[in-house]
This record gives C-alpha cells, sequence and structure tokens, in this order.
C-alpha cells in the first residue's frame, strides 16, 4: 500500500537535519520562535519556515501568548515512521548477531 500524502509530507519533514534539530529542542517545553532562531543559528525567516512544514503535518503545535507564539513537538505523527522502519528491524538484528558471531570466531569481539 503506497504511504498517504500525509505520511510522506512526516517523511520529508523530518529530512531536513534543521527541523530534526527543532524537534529534540522543542521536545521538552513549548518555546517561543527566537529561542529557536539561537538553537539553530539560522535567520528568523528560515526557522518560521521550517515550524510552518512541522506544523503543517502535524509535528509541533503552536500556542499564542499575546503577541508570541509558542511551539512544541507532538509525536503521535512520528509513530508512522517507528512503524515503517520497524519492519526493517529484523534484518538489522540478523546483521547485528552475524558480526557479533564472526567477532567472537576471530577474536575481535574481546
Amino acid at each position: 500500500m503506497p504511504p498517504s500524502k500525509a505520511s510522506s509530507d512526516v517523511f520529508h519533514a523530518i529530512a531536513d537535519a534543521n527541523r530534526r534539530t527543532l524537534l529534540g529542542f522543542l521536545a521538552h517545553e513549548a518555546r517561543p520562535v527566537g529561542d529557536c532562531v539561537e538553537e539553530l543559528g539560522i535567520t528568523y525567516a528560515a526557522v518560521s519556515q521550517h515550524l510552518n512544514v512541522l506544523h503543517e503535518v502535524g509535528l509541533v503545535e503552536r500556542e499564542s501568548h499575546g503577541r508570541q507564539r509558542l511551539y512544541r513537538t507532538r509525536f503521535e505523527p512520528l509513530q508512522e515512521v517507528h512503524d515503517w522502519t520497524d519492519k526493517y528491524r529484523p534484518f538489522w538484528q540478523d546483521r547485528l548477531k552475524r558480526l557479533g558471531d564472526y567477532l567472537d570466531k576471530n577474536g575481535g569481539g574481546k
């Protein structure tokens, strides 16, 4: 089954390193755009664009407090990314087990 438009947007949104940094930065508390600008070290306009992309796909929520907008990460949309990557877990577990077996056999695991 092909991914939905919304899920494609979530994958697109997290493909950018600045947006991933924002998600981590906003994970613990709501913060204003100015704090995000300081954290990323890029322009206010660029941060606003990144936040808009994240907001459009539901990865951040936006609250207004007077003239200030606060942003906070929403993790629920990442469940689809987790589910997709989880399909590959057996592959990586097998590879890591084989690597461990090889290292044990050849003295590299000590």
